[in-house]
């Protein structure tokens, strides 16, 4: 097998998902022609788009498909059309199959302030200037896959089960992950839990403690989530790596996305030992679905970790991330990040000047 030919899984999904993905591969597209790499999409259905084609959110044909790739590139699933629907037939169940079949564990989302956008968030120019974070989120575990679940009937009213179960060794694998990543980067992790009320998250922390005892070069703390949730608002530039669960990682990778101004802005990396998947952070976004204003960056720069990640690629990697910022850095913005004032760029626009400036970087 030809090592630089490599398959792809693309599942633009719903809502934005198709026109954010179409501008990711024309990037893809233009490594391909200045590197010595070859990609074959394969496309497939997911969400809500497959729910309306075969009545099922994930075929075993797509899963198939996706297993059978080095990669895989999604756009976002969900939609107010599907909401209805019961629990296990929604488009996000589609999402949590394709990381438990895959055994993509450990989710990566990083939070990056670009310096032309330093406006563009909420919080003061001070507080965020210099935020360059992680969150390392467990991705297989937790209450989103613990059993028993469900609704039940105890002859008097309706009870709603979700169970938090977290094994020694599902803990340890991301700990050891959020450790090997901190040690590429400031060597300071956070762990985030609750073990001050929660048995599960005392379990977490006794873990996370003694595997510390193998990495004496990076700096542990720990923070209760409510305590993580306000520090990241009040000094963001405090955090590197912050480790954490599934569900806390759910609530606190959002947060800290809109640090940067638009969680439109922010990759994720979800990682396995065999397999990776790579989306955006942002949903579908169904009410700008059609209109050619999403913002593509997010999903562009999900594409820059899968050269880092999957290909081991990490000059294009810096190179795709060297384009969207010097796109930036001209004065050009979608319209979740344009000044009050200014003209906003379509998604195809964003996309083209961002392929423009990237075949600058890679001469």
């Amino acid at each position: 097998m030809n090592k630089n030919v490599k398959k792809i899984a693309v599942l633009p999904g719903d809502g934005i998902g198709p026109e954010v993905v179409a501008e990711a591969l024309k990037v893809m597209n233009i490594v391909a022609q200045n590197r010595s790499i070859q990609f074959n999409f394969s496309p497939g259905l997911v969400g809500g788009a497959s729910i309306d084609a075969h009545a099922t959110p994930l075929t075993d044909a797509t899963l198939q498909m996706c297993l059978e790739s080095d990669a895989v590139l999604l756009g976002a699933v969900g939609g107010p059309k599907w909401e209805n629907l019961p629990h296990a037939q929604k488009p996000e169940r589609a999402l949590l199959k394709l990381r438990k079949e895959l055994g993509l564990f450990a989710n990566v989302r990083p939070a990056k302030i670009y310096s032309a956008l330093i406006d563009a968030s909420t919080l003061k120019p001070e507080v965020i200037g210099n935020i360059d974070l992680v969150v390392m989120r467990e991705l297989t575990g937790g209450i989103y896959f613990g059993e028993p679940r469900g609704v039940r009937d105890n002859g008097q009213e309706k009870v709603g089960i979700n169970t938090l179960v977290y094994s020694t060794s599902e803990i340890a694998r991301i700990t050891h992950a959020a450790f090997d990543l901190s040690r590429k980067r400031r060597k300071i992790v956070t762990s985030v839990d609750k073990a001050n009320v929660l048995d599960t998250y005392q379990l977490w922390r006794d873990v996370v403690n003694s595997i510390a005892k193998e990495y004496p070069d990076v700096k542990l703390s720990h923070l209760y989530v409510d305590n993580c949730a306000m520090q990241l608002i009040r000094n963001p530039q405090q955090f590197d790596v912050i480790l954490t669960e599934n569900m806390f990682g759910d609530i606190l990778s959002d947060e800290a996305a809109m640090l940067t101004g638009s969680i439109g802005m922010l990759p994720s990396a979800s990682l396995g030992p065999r397999s990776a998947m790579y989306e955006p952070v942002h949903g579908s976004a169904p009410d700008i679905a059609g209109k050619g204003i999403a913002n593509p960056i997010a999903t562009i720069a999900s594409v820059a970790m899968m050269f880092h990640y999957s290909f081991d690629m990490p000059a294009e990697a810096m190179a795709i991330e060297n384009a969207i910022e010097k796109v930036l850095n001209q004065g050009y913005r979608t319209a979740d990040i344009a000044e009050n004032g200014k003209v906003p760029i379509s998604t195809q626009e964003m996309g083209k000047l961002i392929t423009t400036a990237l075949q600058s970087e890679l001469k």
